[in-house]
């Protein structure tokens, strides 16, 4: 098995929970894919920043996207950005594509989108590497704030 920050993390977590390793992939669906599940099952996260140095994950399922006028407004702000990659990384630990809120080098608040249920395919800190758990447990562990703040693609 895969040995990850992220894998140690939820392990140590007690969460029930499923390493997948999969080959390279180069896209979300291409993920969804190799892991053998719905589209809508992959767990993108994506690293936001409020303002200087204020950053955020926001987890968005694989078939859709940031609303970011829905966002803005449940972060009660006017402004807000993608983090860069050299953001995120410091930040975490992982690279983009590798991201996941599990092993993280620093505790960042979460925004789960409100569709998310059943079964979540999150990243499990390294490519080919996938996170599979229900989707209540992880934002109940991540005490994660519930949200619409995505649409379809």
């Amino acid at each position: 098995m895969v040995d990850t920050p992220a894998v140690r993390a939820v392990a140590a977590s007690g969460l029930a929970h499923e390493v997948v390793e999969y080959g390279k992939v180069d896209s979300v669906e291409e993920a969804a894919i190799a892991r053998g599940i719905a589209l809508d099952r992959v767990i993108k996260t994506i690293v936001v920043r409020r303002g200087e140095g204020d950053l955020l994950m926001i987890l968005v399922p694989g078939d859709r996207v940031i609303d970011w006028a829905k966002l803005r407004k449940v972060c009660g702000v006017s402004r807000l950005s993608l983090a860069s990659a050299e953001e995120a990384l410091a930040a975490t630990g992982y690279a983009p594509g590798t991201i996941t809120p599990f092993g993280s080098l620093t505790r960042l608040p979460v925004i789960a989108d409100a569709v998310m249920g059943g079964l979540a395919s999150i990243g499990g800190g390294a490519p080919g590497v996938a996170i599979n758990l229900d989707a209540e447990e992880l934002i109940a562990f991540l005490d994660a704030q519930m949200a619409d703040v995505t649409r379809r693609v």
